[in-house]
């Protein structure tokens, strides 16, 4: 596979962006520790309250530095980046508070794999991509000397640094398909419910370059059509779940397809590394308040769409949603727990050697 071009500009939601300010420029960069965004958690209590300015280490595990914001260029180029969602600060918030995270499972299989081809069991680096606010990048750090997660929004890496209390995770604010690291620097790529919103030919263009010979790639992702668990009612509160999924579908994003399940199915099998593997149906269940449910789905893109289109609709449609599956349950109180079932589908794939 070629090397992949570094572009000067960024084209993101069809608006070119110069992607850092020239201080934490991408280019050029040979190692990890300029402007890297590191989390330790002396510095997230502070954080939170305030809003620090920017400062530059060299150290090779920084101290904490804060986000600095993107700017447009003026001239609107289009060259073909990343999506630019869950930007603002209410939704990088929902996102952190109801988006379930791959369960420790899902990582020992792709740890596995990697430690099989590798022969060893403790790395140098992994690089989460599209971190969005970090519940995947943190279950990797005890494999890692360092993870360092990667994402386009400001308000998701704010988030995530907020978040973060282990010393060896960082965070960089830059594009899918231009990562900062050096040529074969890297053991593991991952991608964690993202992969959908990239320029996928560049972003694995990159993942080639940046990885080690024999490191190895993880994209995973689950689908929408999550069942909800109550007593001996699964039946009766999974029609009203389906309504609910149907009622959002026409404010999918057109770039992701009907179905982010056959996008990345085409994907693994464009991937030119003969060492992969595909795993269609890994479900993992997990225990939250009923609120928190309809959290999740009003965090998913379809749902913000509404949001952003018709508010009222969104809110009558959450109100009736949550209604009629209290009703459905016999009970009163949202936070109510339920079992959210969750199938993910992931693919792995290792770079060859030579």
């Amino acid at each position: 596979m070629p090397t992949s071009p570094r572009h000067s500009r960024q084209r993101l939601c069809g608006v070119a962006w110069k992607g850092l300010e020239e201080s934490v420029s991408v280019a050029g960069v040979a190692s990890l520790s300029s402007s890297i965004i590191s989390a330790n958690s002396s510095a997230t209590n502070s954080a939170a309250a305030n809003s620090p300015a920017v400062e530059l280490h060299e150290d090779a595990m920084p101290t904490f530095v804060p986000l600095r914001m993107v700017r447009p260029f003026e001239n609107q180029e289009l060259v073909g980046m990343a999506h630019r969602l869950f930007e603002g600060k209410e939704h990088a918030a929902s996102y952190w508070k109801y988006r379930v995270s791959p369960s420790s499972q899902l990582i020992e299989e792709i740890m596995s794999f990697l430690e099989k081809r590798r022969g060893m069991q403790f790395f140098d680096l992994a690089v989460d991509v599209g971190c969005g606010s970090g519940q995947g990048t943190r279950l990797l750090a005890p494999k890692f000397s360092s993870v360092v997660g990667t994402d386009i929004s400001p308000a998701q890496l704010e988030m995530a640094v907020e978040h973060t209390t282990e010393k060896n995770i960082s965070y960089r604010q830059c594009p899918a398909e231009e990562l900062p690291f050096a040529d074969s620097s890297v053991d593991l790529v991952t991608a964690m419910s993202a992969f959908h919103w990239f320029d996928r030919p560049l972003f694995l263009q990159e993942v080639y370059r940046i990885l080690k010979p024999k490191g190895c790639l993880a994209i995973l992702n689950y689908t929408l059509d999550m069942e909800l668990h109550y007593r001996d009612c699964y039946h009766r509160l999974n029609t009203v779940c389906k309504e609910f999924y149907a009622a959002l579908q026409p404010y999918r994003d057109p770039c992701l397809g009907p179905s982010s399940f056959d996008s990345y199915k085409q994907s693994f099998h464009s991937i030119p590394y003969t060492d992969k593997e595909w795993q269609d149906c890994k479900w993992v269940k997990t225990a939250m308040p009923l609120s928190s449910y309809m959290g999740m789905v009003e965090s998913f893109s379809s749902y913000q769409a509404l949001l952003k289109k018709d508010p009222e609709e969104a809110r009558r449609l959450s109100i009736d949603i949550t209604q009629r599956l209290l009703t459905e349950m016999g009970v009163t109180s949202p936070e109510t727990e339920v079992f959210v079932a969750v199938r993910y589908f992931y693919l792995l794939a290792c770079k060859p050697e030579a």
